[in-house]
């Protein structure tokens, strides 16, 4: 599969494209081999025109690898307005599940393969914490901030 790397301001992500599309979002590109396709440099090109500023919305095909239910949260994710938030249960109820589902959503987002393209970091507490993410919690608060969704702390 190729992958390649790139610079942004929380640091070095490497991708991973299949023939299909993206597959992976990682928070480091150690390890992996700088390559080139059509679906690297677009994924690329949208992640740096987010960090500008100038993209609110990816388009990118993917190649998600996942089970039903892990699928249907993780696009579930890309429905969520940039800029807003909603809950765990928010999102469990819009894939047509009860709030008692809460948690198996929240561990199906733990596993998404495309964070920020698939914008998991907009999920939070019912309480409106910032709950799980795994960058951690500080890149979730800066993402979030990034998009005007939550204040700059101090």
């Amino acid at each position: 599969m190729p992958s390649r790397s790139i610079d942004t301001p929380i640091g070095t992500l490497g991708l991973v494209a299949t023939e299909a599309g993206l597959s992976r979002v990682r928070w480091s590109a150690k390890g992996l081999p700088d390559a080139s396709c059509t679906a690297l440099d677009d994924a690329a090109a949208q992640l740096e025109a987010y960090f500008a500023g100038e993209l609110t919305a990816f388009d990118l095909p993917l190649d998600l690898h996942g089970t039903e239910f892990q699928r249907r949260c993780w696009l579930a994710l890309a429905t969520i307005p940039y800029g807003q938030t909603v809950s765990y249960g928010e999102q469990a109820r819009r894939i047509g599940l009860g709030p008692d589902s809460a948690r198996a959503v929240g561990a199906a987002n733990g596993q998404n393969p495309l964070p920020v393209v698939l914008p998991c970091h907009r999920v939070i507490g019912a309480d409106g914490s910032l709950t799980g993410f795994g960058g951690g919690l500080a890149l979730k608060r800066f993402l979030l901030e990034h998009e005007g969704a939550l204040l700059p702390l101090g």
